[in-house]
Protein backbone atom coordinates (compact mmCIF):
# COMPACT_ATOMS: atom_id res chain seq x y z
CA UNK A 1 0.00 0.00 0.00
CA UNK A 2 1.07 3.54 -0.63
CA UNK A 3 -0.71 6.56 0.83
CA UNK A 4 -0.25 10.22 1.60
CA UNK A 5 -0.16 10.95 5.32
CA UNK A 6 -0.45 13.85 7.71
CA UNK A 7 1.18 13.34 11.10
CA UNK A 8 -0.01 15.55 13.96
CA UNK A 9 1.91 15.82 17.20
CA UNK A 10 0.53 16.74 20.66
CA UNK A 11 1.23 20.44 19.98
CA UNK A 12 -0.86 20.38 16.81
CA UNK A 13 2.16 20.63 14.51
CA UNK A 14 1.58 18.76 11.26
CA UNK A 15 4.05 17.09 8.92
CA UNK A 16 3.10 15.53 5.59
CA UNK A 17 4.63 12.76 3.60
CA UNK A 18 4.18 9.45 1.81
CA UNK A 19 3.73 6.13 3.57
CA UNK A 20 4.70 2.86 1.88
CA UNK A 21 3.68 -0.43 3.48
CA UNK A 22 4.64 -3.93 2.38
CA UNK A 23 4.10 -7.24 4.11
CA UNK A 24 5.56 -8.61 6.20
CA UNK A 25 6.42 -5.77 8.53
CA UNK A 26 7.93 -3.21 6.19
CA UNK A 27 6.98 0.44 6.29
CA UNK A 28 8.50 3.75 5.23
CA UNK A 29 7.44 7.23 6.28
CA UNK A 30 9.04 9.53 3.73
CA UNK A 31 8.51 13.01 5.10
CA UNK A 32 7.98 16.09 2.96
CA UNK A 33 10.93 18.02 1.59
CA UNK A 34 12.69 20.01 4.28
CA UNK A 35 11.94 17.52 7.07
CA UNK A 36 15.24 15.72 7.78
CA UNK A 37 13.66 12.60 9.29
CA UNK A 38 12.82 9.12 8.11
CA UNK A 39 11.05 6.22 9.77
CA UNK A 40 11.59 2.85 8.14
CA UNK A 41 11.14 -0.80 9.03
CA UNK A 42 12.91 -3.65 7.27
CA UNK A 43 10.56 -6.27 8.71
CA UNK A 44 12.35 -6.83 12.00
CA UNK A 45 13.33 -3.44 13.41
CA UNK A 46 11.75 -0.02 13.28
CA UNK A 47 14.38 2.66 12.62
CA UNK A 48 14.11 6.38 13.24
CA UNK A 49 16.68 8.41 11.30
CA UNK A 50 17.31 12.08 12.08
CA UNK A 51 19.57 13.39 9.33
CA UNK A 52 19.87 16.81 10.95
CA UNK A 53 21.69 15.50 14.03
CA UNK A 54 23.04 12.36 12.31
CA UNK A 55 21.30 10.02 14.73
CA UNK A 56 19.78 6.56 14.19
CA UNK A 57 17.58 4.80 16.73
CA UNK A 58 16.39 1.21 16.25
CA UNK A 59 14.07 -1.01 18.22
CA UNK A 60 12.26 -4.27 17.52
CA UNK A 61 8.92 -3.79 15.78
CA UNK A 62 7.20 -5.61 18.62
CA UNK A 63 8.35 -2.89 21.06
CA UNK A 64 6.53 -0.17 19.14
CA UNK A 65 2.85 0.75 19.01
CA UNK A 66 3.19 0.19 15.25
CA UNK A 67 3.89 -3.48 16.06
CA UNK A 68 0.12 -4.00 15.96
CA UNK A 69 0.20 -3.09 12.29
CA UNK A 70 3.63 -4.39 11.28
CA UNK A 71 4.72 -7.35 13.41
CA UNK A 72 3.62 -10.52 11.58
CA UNK A 73 4.05 -12.51 14.82
CA UNK A 74 1.79 -10.25 16.87
CA UNK A 75 -1.64 -11.64 17.61
CA UNK A 76 -3.80 -8.52 17.44
CA UNK A 77 -6.70 -10.62 18.74
CA UNK A 78 -4.74 -11.15 21.96
CA UNK A 79 -3.88 -7.48 22.52
CA UNK A 80 -6.61 -5.63 20.66
CA UNK A 81 -10.20 -4.80 21.35
CA UNK A 82 -12.84 -3.31 19.11
CA UNK A 83 -13.87 0.13 20.33
CA UNK A 84 -17.32 1.63 19.77
CA UNK A 85 -17.43 4.25 17.02
CA UNK A 86 -21.12 5.02 16.56
CA UNK A 87 -20.92 4.10 12.87
CA UNK A 88 -21.31 0.79 11.04
CA UNK A 89 -18.79 2.02 8.45
CA UNK A 90 -15.99 2.66 10.95
CA UNK A 91 -14.05 -0.02 12.83
CA UNK A 92 -11.70 1.10 15.58
CA UNK A 93 -9.29 -1.30 17.27
CA UNK A 94 -7.28 -0.35 20.34
CA UNK A 95 -4.12 -2.40 20.78
CA UNK A 96 -2.07 -2.53 23.97
CA UNK A 97 0.12 -5.05 25.70
CA UNK A 98 -0.95 -4.81 29.34
CA UNK A 99 2.19 -6.67 30.38
CA UNK A 100 4.34 -4.03 28.62
CA UNK A 101 2.80 -0.56 29.08
CA UNK A 102 6.09 0.98 27.90
CA UNK A 103 5.17 -0.14 24.36
CA UNK A 104 2.33 2.38 24.33
CA UNK A 105 -1.13 2.10 22.82
CA UNK A 106 -2.23 2.38 19.23
CA UNK A 107 -5.79 2.83 18.03
CA UNK A 108 -6.23 1.78 14.40
CA UNK A 109 -9.20 3.21 12.49
CA UNK A 110 -10.56 1.41 9.45
CA UNK A 111 -13.36 2.39 7.06
CA UNK A 112 -15.47 -0.31 5.45
CA UNK A 113 -14.92 0.05 1.73
CA UNK A 114 -15.68 -2.32 -1.12
CA UNK A 115 -12.79 -3.05 -3.43
CA UNK A 116 -9.98 -2.76 -0.87
CA UNK A 117 -8.17 -5.78 0.60
CA UNK A 118 -10.33 -7.36 3.29
CA UNK A 119 -13.04 -4.76 2.77
CA UNK A 120 -11.43 -2.46 5.37
CA UNK A 121 -9.28 0.55 4.51
CA UNK A 122 -6.83 1.82 7.11
CA UNK A 123 -7.67 5.52 7.38
CA UNK A 124 -5.80 6.65 10.49
CA UNK A 125 -4.27 5.73 13.80
CA UNK A 126 -3.44 7.39 17.07
CA UNK A 127 -0.34 6.26 18.94
CA UNK A 128 0.01 7.05 22.62
CA UNK A 129 3.56 6.53 23.85
CA UNK A 130 4.63 5.64 27.38
CA UNK A 131 4.98 9.36 28.22
CA UNK A 132 1.31 9.86 27.22
CA UNK A 133 2.21 11.86 24.09
CA UNK A 134 -0.31 11.28 21.31
CA UNK A 135 0.64 11.25 17.64
CA UNK A 136 -2.13 11.00 15.05
CA UNK A 137 -1.51 9.82 11.50
CA UNK A 138 -4.23 10.32 8.90
CA UNK A 139 -4.00 8.60 5.52
CA UNK A 140 -5.43 9.61 2.15
CA UNK A 141 -5.10 8.55 -1.49
CA UNK A 142 -4.46 4.90 -0.54
CA UNK A 143 -3.25 2.73 -3.43
CA UNK A 144 -3.05 -1.06 -3.30
CA UNK A 145 -1.24 -3.77 -5.23
CA UNK A 146 1.68 -1.59 -6.28
CA UNK A 147 5.06 -3.15 -6.98
CA UNK A 148 7.33 -1.94 -4.20
CA UNK A 149 11.02 -2.84 -4.40
CA UNK A 150 12.63 -4.12 -1.19
CA UNK A 151 15.26 -1.35 -1.29
CA UNK A 152 12.42 1.08 -0.47
CA UNK A 153 12.91 -0.03 3.13
CA UNK A 154 16.60 0.83 3.33
CA UNK A 155 18.08 4.13 4.39
CA UNK A 156 21.21 6.18 4.06
CA UNK A 157 22.94 6.01 7.42
CA UNK A 158 23.99 9.55 8.39
CA UNK A 159 26.63 8.21 10.81
CA UNK A 160 28.73 6.59 8.13
CA UNK A 161 29.11 6.35 4.37
CA UNK A 162 27.55 2.84 4.22
CA UNK A 163 24.00 2.23 3.09
CA UNK A 164 21.62 0.12 5.19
Amino acid sequence: MRADFVQSDPNGQQIKGVLTLKRPGRIRFQYEKGVPMLIVSDGSALTFVDYEVRQVQRWPIRNSPLGALLDPNRDVGKYGRVMPTGSDRIVSIEVRDKARPEYGVITLVFVRKAGVPGGLELSSWAALDSQKRRTIVTLSNQQYGLAVPDNTFRFNDPRSPTRR
